[in-house]
Formats: structure tokens, C-alpha cells, sequence
């Protein structure tokens, strides 16, 4: 049978997509917003392919539309490829011909070469080429000491344990290479953990804002994120909410925690030394393992973060912090490298876990990563000053085009978080395709439909695409007449 999505969760999904407070006139009929809001949901993996959409009766009951608008807005996804009608049975959803993966999202073509569309739907860098090229050279001349072995390492070869470690004890947190598992990248890495940390119906605590795809691995092992918030307007002593996090421990019982103390994505901030030893304190007091992802720490633009939350952890374990991270972020997201930090029991617990998955990460990769790691402060000084050079271009533009938006500067990482005058994040980023630039709504980050005034902006891109990325969004947003003097609520006494 085919699975039908329910209307009231397609509702709640969809958000504000199209929302007539503020705007001075309609610049889209309601049967069009509506399909490039559908359209969204396809693209960010919100509504699963090959599932049927809600009747035309019940869904325009549920969002009391005519059903006019709904037959239209169907159409409009037969027409562009969205839905597949079969005679006697329900329309599936499917991507058009053409579609290919991109980032975080599917999408089809944009006429024209592919350079005219800015991708700004993820955060990540190109590689630095020729440190990439050498250290797979090295990788290869280095590969035929392990031939004559079975090649299959479940917790890693030992000469990239070795420098990972090395690179802890750097940063101030004593560490042995028995602590370290190497995984086929920080998701995996998260996966990992959540299926030997959390079992189905139990609470994981978040950051809110959140990383999407760590929001996407709670929900796919049946546990339930809870939401805490993070406020840029608090800078780095304030902006976590320490209170809340315990708080939240203690009434949901909840096992495990994943929070992004270390330059957050999306806002970019960074969490401070007596922060990161209050964090310890809630776990070790809560008892709920507290799972710090590093993967954006190398990625420092204004100072290095402070030690790392682990090294506030009490004994020699310190087993109550967990920290993932991942080569991806710093040089090359195609090179699928990750490792997990906590202590030996745990990564013995992992080790076994791990065989249901995979049975290791592969060997020349590991090899290329213990190259780039072992001698990486000429390229990660490059890579931080052109991230440098990134962001003040994006932020001039914005400036310029846009100022009525206000960003989050945080101290690193490779995003700007920008509060919008106006909840339109999802309809912006569905109409945002058809003048060139492709963008991750602001509720990707978040849980139950929030952040419709937000969207993340990476500026990993080279400053002449982030300044055409910009002026794309700006002509976008003006399509959606927003009017800025009602898009805020008045206050009435």
C-alpha cells in the first residue's frame, strides 16, 4: 500500500507559506505559494519520495482553502515533475527528470550553466587542492604496508589515532589513542552514538538552532530532540542557556545531550571557558552523557576557541563528555573522515555496535587524513583568512542590499544566522531558485516549524558569488512585498 501523508502534518511542515500579514500586494497566487512550498519539503527531505499527498478535500479543509487552490497547486507539481499520477491510485511524490543531489537538498536544473545558480544551501569549502592532492599521494605510496592485512580497522589505523589524540593533548585535554575510534565522518560518528547511547522514545537535549542533520539521525533512531535555545543576543557568555540545559535534564531524563559549543552552526558562536565547565558540571550532576560536536573548532576567524568542554570533565575518562569531530569542515567535505573521543569502555561499546553499519573507514582516507592533520597550520591559516575575506564581502553586501536584516556574527565557522523583519523564510527560500541562488529555510535548523524569521547564509563561497548570492536574495525577497513598518507587532496599551 502506498503511505499517504497526513494533512495536519503537511500543515505544520509547510509553516508560514504564505503569510498575507505585511504585505502590500499578493505577489504570488495562493495555488502557486503553495506548490513551491510542497516543492521545498521535496527538495529538504521533509516529505519522503514516493508517498502519496493528502486528499484534495482534507488538505484544503486543513489549511481552509478552496479546493480549487489545492486541484491547481497539484497540478502545477504534476506539470513540473513533483507528483506522479497513476490511473486508480493516489499521486506519489518524485523528483522531476533531471533532479540531482546537491548539499543538503535534490534539485533540478536551472537553465543556464550550473556556475549561474549560487549554492548557498550549504556550508562547506572547496578543498585546498594541492594539500588534498599530496596528501593522497602520500596516502598511496604509504598504502602497501597494509595490503597484506585484511584492511578492515573498526576503531581506526593507529598512525591516524595517533595524531588525532596528539591534537587533543595540543589543545589541553590529556588523551590516549585507545580513546579515539576513527568513523567515515562526524554524521557517522553522531549515528553511532545515538544507537548505543539512546533507545526509541527517549529525549536527546539540542541546541536550538541546530545543525539539520543531527536533528534528521535523532529523529531516524526514534528519540525525540529537545529543544534548547541558543540566544546571539547573550554573546558568548550568555548566549547558551545553561539553566535551561539543566533545567531540561532533569525533567525529560534525558540520556544524552548533542550540543555545538564550538564556533555553532548555524550562528557561529562560540562558547566560553567558564560555559563549557558549567556544561561538564550538567552532565556529570544530570548523568546524561553530553555529546560536543567539534567539527567547525579549526575553523576560528576572530580566537581560538577555549579547551575543549571534555577537559572540564571530572577523572581520568571524564567520561560524561563525548566529543565527535570530523576533517570535513577544515579541509575537504569529500573526504569522509570523522572520530569519536570518550573513553576506552565506550569506544569498546561502539566498536561492536559499529559491525551492524560498517566495518571500518577506508584505509587510503585514513591515511590522507593523518597527513593533513599532522601538518595543518599553513593550511588552515589559509583557509581561515579567505573565510575572513568571505564574510566581510557577505556582510557588505547585506549591508547594502539588504540592512534591514540582522545578522549573528559569531567568532568563527562559516555562517551568518539573520533575523528577517518578517516571517517568510520558507516562502523566500522557495522562490529564491528562480533568481539564482538556493538557500535552506530557517526551519530546517530548528524543531516543530521554527525559525520562520531566520535564515542561515553560509559565505563559503568566493566573495564575487556570495555579492551575486546576495543581490539574488534581495531581488527574491522583494517579490514577496513585504511591508517592513507591519512586519513587526506593535505593542497595544
Amino acid at each position: 500500500m502506498t503511505r499517504v501523508l497526513g494533512a495536519r502534518s503537511l500543515a505544520r511542515d509547510l509553516g508560514n507559506w504564505q503569510d498575507d500579514s505585511g504585505r502590500r500586494s499578493a505577489a504570488r497566487p495562493a495555488y502557486r505559494a503553495l506548490a513551491d512550498g510542497i516543492r521545498l519539503l521535496v527538495h529538504d527531505g521533509r516529505i519522503p519520495l514516493g508517498v502519496a499527498l493528502p486528499s484534495e478535500r482534507e488538505l484544503a479543509s486543513m489549511l481552509e482553502l478552496s479546493r480549487t487552490t489545492i486541484t491547481s497547486s497539484y497540478s502545477v507539481l504534476r506539470d513540473e515533475g513533483y507528483l506522479i499520477s497513476r490511473q486508480g491510485s493516489r499521486s506519489t511524490v518524485a523528483l522531476p527528470l533531471g533532479a540531482r543531489q546537491n548539499g543538503l537538498m535534490f534539485r533540478a536544473h536551472q537553465p543556464g550553466s550550473d556556475s549561474s545558480v549560487v549554492d548557498l544551501s550549504y556550508a562547506a569549502m572547496a578543498a585546498p587542492a594541492e594539500a588534498v592532492e599530496q596528501a593522497y599521494a602520500y596516502a598511496l605510496q604509504s598504502l602497501p604496508q597494509f595490503l597484506p592485512t585484511h584492511g578492515m580497522e573498526p576503531v581506526g589505523i593507529g598512525a591516524l589515532r595517533d595524531v588525532i589524540a596528539a591534537r587533543y593533548r595540543a589543545r589541553g585535554l590529556e588523551t590516549s589513542p585507545e580513546q579515539i575510534m576513527v568513523t567515515s565522518g562526524a554524521q557517522h560518528a553522531l549515528r553511532l552514538l545515538l544507537n548505543v547511547l539512546t533507545a526509541p522514545g527517549e529525549r536527546v537535549l539540542v541546541d536550538h538552532p541546530t545543525y539539520p542533520n543531527a536533528l534528521e539521525a535523532i529523529r531516524r533512531v526514534g528519540a525525540r530532540p529537545v529543544p534548547v535555545p541558543v540566544r546571539p543576543e547573550g554573546g558568548a557568555s550568555g548566549a547558551w542557556d545553561l539553566d535551561g540545559i539543566r533545567s531540561a535534564a532533569r525533567q525529560t531524563a534525558a540520556r544524552m545531550a548533542y550540543l555545538i559549543p564550538d564556533f555553532h552552526n548555524p550562528t557561529g558562536l562560540c562558547l566560553d571557558a567558564s560555559g563549557r565547565a558549567e556544561l561538564a558540571r550538567i552532565a556529570r550532576d544530570t548523568r546524561m552523557t553530553l555529546v560536543v560536536d567539534e567539527t567547525m573548532v579549526d575553523l576560528w576567524l576572530d580566537e581560538p576557541s577555549p579547551a575543549p568542554v571534555a577537559a572540564h570533565g571530572r577523572g581520568a575518562a571524564k567520561s560524561e563528555v563525548v566529543t565527535i569531530g570530523s576533517a570535513a569542515k577544515s579541509f575537504w567535505g569529500g573526504l569522509r573522515v570523522g572520530w569519536i573521543r570518550a573513553d576506552p569502555a565506550l569506544i569498546t561499546r561502539l566498536a561492536g555496535a559499529r559491525a551492524a553499519v560498517d566495518l571500518g573507514t577506508p584505509v587510503m582516507d585514513q591515511l590522507a587524513a593523518a597527513h593533513l592533520l599532522s601538518d595543518d597550520e599553513l593550511v588552515l591559516a589559509r583557509r581561515r583568512a579567505e573565510l575572513r575575506e568571505q564574510r566581510g564581502a557577505m556582510l557588505d553586501a547585506l549591508a547594502d542590499r539588504l540592512p534591514d536584516w540582522i545578522p549573528t556574527i559569531g567568532s568563527g565557522g562559516m555562517s551568518l544566522w539573520l533575523r528577517m523583519p518578517a516571517p517568510v523564510s520558507t516562502a523566500l527560500a522557495a522562490t529564491a531558485p528562480n533568481f539564482g541562488v538556493l538557500l535552506a529555510a530557517g526551519p530546517r535548523f530548528g524543531v516543530e516549524g521554527a525559525f520562520e524569521r531566520f535564515v542561515r547564509l553560509p559565505y563559503a563561497r568566493t566573495s564575487d558569488e556570495l555579492r551575486r548570492g546576495v543581490d539574488c536574495i534581495a531581488a527574491a525577497y522583494d517579490t514577496l512585498a513585504v511591508d517592513r513598518d507591519l512586519a513587526e507587532p506593535s505593542l497595544v496599551v
